[in-house]
C-alpha cells in the first residue's frame, strides 16, 4: 500500500492500537451489522474458506485477526485437534468466546489476545493458517505475513480471504457506491464508533489485491500463491505455501 490507513486520524496512536480500540468499540454489534452490509454473501465466503483448509486434514490450526470466531466455529466441523483464533481485540474476542461456549466448544476452540507481528508460537507449528478480513488491518504487512510463514508448517496452508475491488462495468461501479456510500452510513446509524466504517471502506478500497497480493506473500516466505475472487470479485481467496 502506497500509505498507512488508520481509523482515527486525529489520534497519536499507531495503527495497531487504533485497530484495537476500533474492534473494542464496535464488537457487540459486529455480527449483526457485518451480515446486513454483506447481505449474508460472507458466510459463503467462509465456507469456501473452510472447504480449502479441509483439503489439508489439518490437527492444529490458527485463526488470525479471529475476531467474534465465526471462522474458528466453522472450521470446528473439520475436527481438528485444536484451533486458535488470535486477535488484537478483546472485545471482539470475549463476543467469541460467548458463542464458542454456546457451541460447547471451549475445548475445541482457545481464544487469545495476541499480536499478528509477534505470535507466542513455536517454529512450524500449524497445519492450517487463515485470515479472514483481517491482513488490511495489520500494521506492517511485511512483518505479519513473514510471522504466519514462521509458524506454519513447511506442508501446511495459508488461506487468506480479503476485500478486492472489482474490475468489470457494472459490478465496479456498485461495489464503489456500495463501499463509499451504503457501509458508512449503516456503520454511522447502527454502530457506537462512528469512524469504524468508513476505516474499513477505505481500507478495503486501498488494499492490493489479485496478482499484486500474491506478488508480496512471495516476496514474504511463500513459494506459491493463488488468488480465487468470488462474487464478482468483491473479496479474493488466497491459497499460499511456503
Amino acid at each position: 500500500m502506497s500509505k498507512i490507513i488508520k481509523p482515527y486520524k486525529d489520534s497519536d496512536l499507531g495503527k495497531k492500537e487504533q485497530v484495537a480500540k476500533m474492534f473494542d468499540a464496535i464488537s457487540t454489534n459486529y455480527d449483526g451489522l457485518n451480515r446486513v452490509i454483506s447481505f449474508g454473501i460472507d458466510v459463503k465466503w467462509r465456507k469456501k474458506v473452510v472447504a480449502i483448509v479441509g483439503k489439508n486434514n489439518p490437527k492444529q490450526i490458527l485463526d488470525i485477526a479471529t475476531g467474534t470466531g465465526d471462522l474458528a466455529l466453522m472450521m470446528s466441523n473439520l475436527n481438528p485437534d485444536r484451533i486458535v483464533g488470535l486477535d488484537i481485540s478483546s472485545g471482539m474476542l470475549e463476543v467469541g468466546k460467548q458463542k464458542i461456549a454456546k457451541a460447547n466448544l471451549s475445548d475445541k476452540i482457545e481464544m487469545i489476545v495476541g499480536d499478528s507481528e509477534d505470535m507466542p508460537f513455536e517454529d512450524d507449528t500449524f497445519d492450517a493458517i487463515t485470515v479472514s478480513f483481517g491482513v488490511r488491518n495489520f500494521a506492517n504487512l511485511d512483518k505479519g505475513l513473514k510471522e504466519i510463514a514462521r509458524v506454519l508448517k513447511p506442508s501446511g496452508v495459508l488461506v487468506i480471504l480479503e476485500t478486492s475491488n472489482p474490475t468489470k462495468f457494472p459490478f465496479k461501479q456498485g461495489y464503489q457506491l456500495h463501499t463509499h456510500l451504503v457501509l458508512p452510513i449503516v456503520g454511522k446509524l447502527f454502530s457506537k464508533d462512528k469512524v469504524a466504517y468508513s476505516y474499513l471502506s477505505e481500507s478495503a478500497n486501498s488494499f492490493p489485491f489479485g496478482e499484486a497480493f500474491n506478488n508480496i506473500l512471495k516476496k514474504n516466505g511463500f513459494t506459491t500463491a493463488e488468488d480465487q475472487p468470488v462474487t464478482f470479485g468483491v473479496a479474493t481467496i488466497y491459497t499460499a505455501r511456503i
